[in-house]
């Protein structure tokens, strides 16, 4: 089982398979991003609860297919 709590390793887990150059402008941009609107969540979430940070287990969540045709995006 897979449970993150910490923004830093649940965007690690989703950043992986794009083998992102760490050093590029374009990548801490993305990574700060990310960050700011997993914190506002969590933070949102929070009362709910009970302060404590959303924990996020990706073996738990089923598979998203995105069909880009339908969308018109070819």
């Amino acid at each position: 089982m897979n449970t993150y709590t910490r923004p830093d390793a649940i965007i690690d887990f989703c950043l992986a398979p794009l083998q992102l150059n760490p050093m590029s402008d374009s990548t801490h941009e993305v990574r700060r991003r990310m960050e700011h609107v997993i914190r506002t969540f969590q933070l949102k979430a929070g009362p709910a609860h009970n302060g404590q940070p959303v924990a996020v287990d990706f073996s738990q969540m089923p598979t998203l297919v995105i069909n880009e045709a339908a969308h018109g995006y070819e």
